[in-house]
């Protein structure tokens, strides 16, 4: 008979425990067979065969939709925008969404915008490069996604500087303080949709090669999206596609900075871009844990939660676990340290819709970084974005490098 979770004698995380080196260290403490801890909104787990299996058990539900409703937002109707997106939605709703935009995020579309992602880094680069130092969150990181989204969309490049507001503004609601700036994140959510709207207009009249035509043309079994679905779906393609790219980035070149010889290796071996994206996704992912409640009563290794229980799931942390990964501790983009994927992107009905896009920017970006930004090294104190709320990374990283690539 299951135990009911209430009941058990568990250990605690601290809610002192702010940032990830702190979690992470009061779980090695931990005895080896704890698996499951209380925390400052319910309970947690870190071990990556239970983050693997609440995330892929339908029954937990993303609590993505209800941060708002946590951080003391009552507007009703901001809270009914946030449970009709893709990255909220769940059972037969989420089913039907993804199995209609699915073919429109394929590799093979990915594939087209390779060259606009190297031409977006390569002026970025130019930018700075003559003088050895930049701000390297402010000057490469933050800017680098919004052409390469805006190209996937079809928006004109009038409109780049646009969609750089935008996204900026929109993405305020992942802020600590997002209850303070309701006003702003609406009032940006609606221009995008009245733009999102002409744009859906325009494109149903004049079919282009990019992703909202590719949306619109979308059908199964006579089924298509509705021009609101549309909307939604643009404005996911922003949250979704922009902040976890430039904090990915700027993860991993913090990451590089602490390995010059893996800086150096990489711009030897461009070819190992790949392995170096999934290791530093692994080691030092912009993504570090999510949450999700339980939609029903649900019992899991003997223990029965009940409907409406929350409990963190660390995906950074599963991403160290030493029963899956090799040396988990030690990052090395030559190595393959596990059979099993890197979870940054998540795993189950939620698994990240814009993976292959991602991982493209990161493969395409970061070996011409190595290449152009020789001998990359900090050059004073990194700001880090706060952990806990929405995407993790640098606010700024003032670097220093060989000038003139």
């Amino acid at each position: 008979m299951a135990t009911l979770v209430h009941e058990l004698d568990l250990p605690t995380i601290s809610p002192d425990d702010t940032s990830f080196d702190e979690r992470h260290a009061s779980k090695l403490q931990f005895p080896d067979d704890a698996w499951l801890a209380r925390s400052l909104f319910g309970f947690t787990v870190w071990r990556y065969e239970d983050v693997t299996g609440i995330l892929r058990d339908k029954r937990w539900h993303s609590a993505v939709g209800r941060l708002p409703e946590m951080m003391g937002v009552t507007d009703e109707r901001f809270l009914e925008r946030q449970n009709v997106s893709i990255l909220s939605a769940e059972g037969d709703v989420h089913l039907r969404l993804r199995r209609l935009v699915a073919p429109a995020f394929s590799p093979r579309q990915t594939e087209r915008l390779r060259p606009t992602m190297r031409n977006v880094i390569n002026e970025l680069v130019d930018r700075v490069a003559p003088t050895g130092r930049a701000d390297i969150a402010a000057d490469i990181c933050e800017p680098y996604p919004i052409p390469i989204i805006c190209e996937l969309l079809g928006a004109p490049k009038k409109d780049w500087q646009l969609f750089s507001r935008w996204a900026n503004d929109i993405l305020e609601i992942f802020s600590i303080d997002m209850a303070s700036k309701l006003d702003l994140i609406m009032r940006t959510q609606e221009e995008l949709d009245e733009y999102t709207r002409a744009l859906i207009a325009d494109r149903r009249d004049k079919p282009a090669d990019d992703l909202l035509t590719d949306l619109i043309a979308m059908e199964e079994a006579g089924d298509r999206l509705s021009t609101g679905e549309l909307v939604m779906m643009v404005n996911a393609v922003i949250i979704g596609g922009t902040d976890t790219t430039r904090n990915q980035l700027g993860c991993a070149l913090a990451l590089f900075a602490e390995h010059p010889d893996q800086w150096a290796l990489l711009a030897e071996r461009p070819e190992l871009a790949q392995r170096a994206v999934e290791e530093t996704m692994r080691f030092f992912g912009a993504v570090r844990g999510t949450a999700r409640f339980a939609s029903v009563d649900i019992e899991y290794r003997g223990v029965l939660f009940p409907a409406g229980t929350f409990i963190g799931v660390g995906i950074a942390e599963a991403n160290r676990d030493a029963k899956v990964f090799t040396e988990p501790e030690g990052f090395d983009i030559t190595s393959q340290k596990s059979d099993q994927p890197q979870l940054t992107f998540g795993s189950g009905i939620h698994y990240c819709l814009g993976q292959s896009l991602a991982r493209a920017e990161l493969q395409e970006a970061l070996p011409l970084l190595a290449q152009r930004l020789p001998n990359l090294r900090l050059d004073g104190p990194t700001e880090w974005k706060p952990e806990g709320v929405g995407i993790f990374g640098p606010s700024r990283m003032p670097v220093a490098f060989d000038p003139g690539h």
